[in-house]
């Protein structure tokens, strides 16, 4: 047994004496392993940033969708209001400026009421009317229960068609009707 040892240890100092050096002054063993690290943390770096940028282009698509979504359904609604028999003065095609004024009044709370109604009583919306020379303008809110929720930072979409608005018998002023659409929870 003890000149197995002996030819063991021989053998080790042999094999020693071949390679001359040890596996940390090996500049290949060193290297390699480090080359695959820096390697494999780019091709992570890669990969994150990839699915950073996926997902700000997804969140950017989500916050647009609402407005390409809605548009021509607030455009239909804002063709459908200028012709609306409330808001009709005594020519057809025109939009009455006492009808506006008793529309937007804070005080008239049952016609507003009745007039948003009639068009839909899911979609919170507002009508602006206002002359071309910005002389006259009318707002007509809905009544919502949480005051303050048209003022918000909810995304919205809105859609102007153009209209003559009725001052009085005599004069006729161009103008546009603008529809402002909110977006709810459920949309």
């Amino acid at each position: 047994m003890f000149l197995s040892i002996n030819n063991l240890l021989a053998a080790v100092r042999k094999f020693r004496k071949k390679s001359g050096t040890s596996i940390l002054r090996d500049e290949r063993g060193v290297l390699e392993p480090h080359s695959d690290l820096v390697a494999t943390g780019l091709a992570v770096i890669g990969f994150v940033v990839l699915a950073v940028l996926l997902s700000r282009a997804y969140m950017g698509y989500e916050d647009r969708s609402f407005a390409l979504e809605n548009y021509e359904s607030a455009s239909l609604l804002a063709g459908t209001i200028a012709e609306a028999p409330v808001l009709g003065a005594e020519n057809p095609g025109t939009l009455s400026a006492p009808a506006l004024d008793k529309l937007s009044d804070p005080d008239s709370r049952d016609e507003r009421m009745e007039f948003f109604a009639a068009f839909s009583g899911n979609n919170p919306f507002l009508v602006e009317v206002r002359t071309e020379d910005g002389r006259w303008q009318w707002l007509i809110e809905p009544e919502i229960i949480e005051p303050g929720y048209l003022m918000g930072k909810q995304e919205k979409v809105a859609a102007s068609v153009p209209v003559i608005i009725e001052l009085n018998p005599a004069e006729s002023v161009p103008g546009t009707l603008t529809v402002v659409l909110y977006k709810t929870p459920w949309m």
